[in-house]
């Protein structure tokens, strides 16, 4: 069995390989061992794909065809079910994006002074005197990756026994995480607190660290109870819009951001692309500063989709060095762009973004039009409820994995 440490190289071969390392435990192996978090160095019972597929340098549908291809759809269950997991909350924010709105706003709405400030820089700096919490914090900072029980563990700690806002603590996550993706980590945060399950709470309790961490931790005085926390009504889930707006001619150029690092699977085979750029957002993710080791795995995984891109369409590239719409505006006039495409983007800072920077560029004759994946469009509409809605989908959505090349992306 191959041991899996950290840190993650930041190109989609590297991607590839730890998926090729990991897919033949994919199966019972997984669903045996997943729950135990070995320490950093040691990830051989888990994927640690998540940093490749956030940013798609490694696609789902690749990570499910690869599994399915080396095991049935049963023997391969839980880890397949982890795979749409991601596609559930992408979808589930897609439908409910007062969620994201809201959550940003009471982030900016809280008074940090006094008790709490103190509390909350004791957390932030691994002080709070409670070994494993104090731990996983310095190993985020780190690596950039925390195992999935352990981040549950983590936010259970923040929320029930810190009692520190949870949105702080998903930010604290969101700026620190390798695979920090707006739906993932906010919805994970509120299913810990009983928001997004109302009155369902993750309780973290000691006798379960020690367990899953084989004795490395085993905590004293955490909370025994978690009360769920409650906030107003959210407005009901709406569709995802359909697919509208095509291309034809002109000059095209292709635009890379940190939500899809794949143009090569993009459908524009027939398309004579003449420029590429390619430049990332992490500074988006939070006012509080974002760290150096995201930014740092971001910029490297956009330049070597930018290499690859350049290669695979014979166009020259040029790297952003963020991604602002100045600095697109000018790439696309000294390129005469009449279109750009790009990934599509799920709610969040990047998606933001692009609502203004399609604007900007509408007005100066350019056309930005986002690229959105037919897995995604297939996955989403069943992600407005609960889990189980599309784990029910499952395996109809994994008999669709072939699909034809000229139906791979909508346009969005």
């Amino acid at each position: 069995m191959m041991t899996y440490s950290i840190p993650f190289e930041p190109t989609r071969a590297a991607g590839l390989q730890r998926l090729s390392q990991f897919v033949s435990a994919a199966g019972r192996h997984y669903q045996n061992n997943r729950n135990a978090d070995l320490g950093p160095h040691d990830r051989s019972n888990v994927s640690a794909l998540s940093p490749y597929i956030r940013h798609l340098l490694i696609t789902e549908e690749e990570v499910l065809q690869a599994v399915l291809n080396k095991h049935s759809l049963q023997a391969a269950e839980k880890f397949i079910q982890e795979v749409f997991w991601r596609s559930y909350f992408k979808g589930h924010l897609e439908t409910r994006p007062a969620i994201w709105t809201n959550y940003c706003r009471d982030l900016k709405s809280i008074k940090l002074q006094g008790g709490m400030q103190k509390a909350f820089e004791a957390a932030i700096e691994g002080r709070t005197g409670f070994e494993c919490f104090d731990v996983w914090v310095n190993e985020l900072k780190e690596f950039g990756y925390l195992h999935n029980h352990s981040r549950m563990w983590f936010a259970s700690i923040w929320i029930f026994t810190l009692r520190l806002p949870w949105q702080l603590g998903a930010d604290f996550m969101f700026r620190h995480l390798l695979d920090g993706d707006p739906a993932s980590n906010t919805l994970s945060w509120r299913w810990v607190a009983g928001l997004h399950t109302k009155g369902k709470t993750y309780l973290a309790r000691a006798d379960n660290i020690e367990t899953y961490t084989q004795g490395r931790f085993s905590p004293v005085g955490l909370a025994h109870t978690a009360v769920a926390l409650e906030e107003p009504p959210l407005p009901s889930a709406q569709k995802i819009p359909q697919s509208s707006e095509t291309y034809s001619g002109g000059t095209v150029g292709l635009l890379l951001t940190e939500e899809d690092l794949n143009a090569e699977t993009w459908n524009v085979s027939n398309t004579q692309v003449k420029a590429i750029a390619g430049a990332s957002f992490t500074a988006g993710r939070s006012d509080f500063p974002v760290s150096k080791p995201v930014h740092d795995f971001a910029n490297a995984a956009v330049i070597d989709a930018v290499k690859r891109a350049g290669i695979h369409f014979n166009a020259p590239t040029e790297n952003l060095e963020t991604l602002q719409t100045e600095s697109i505006r000018s790439w696309a006039k000294a390129n005469s762009l009449e279109t750009i495409l790009t990934g599509y983007a799920p709610v969040g800072p990047v998606a933001e973004l692009l609502v203004n920077l399609k604007q900007e560029l509408s007005e100066n004759g350019i056309r930005l039009i986002q690229l959105r994946r037919s897995f995604d469009t297939a996955a989403w509409p069943h992600s407005t409820k609960g889990f189980f809605a599309l784990k029910e989908k499952i395996p109809m959505l994994v008999r669709h994995l072939h699909v034809p090349a000229d139906e791979q992306l909508s346009f969005i």
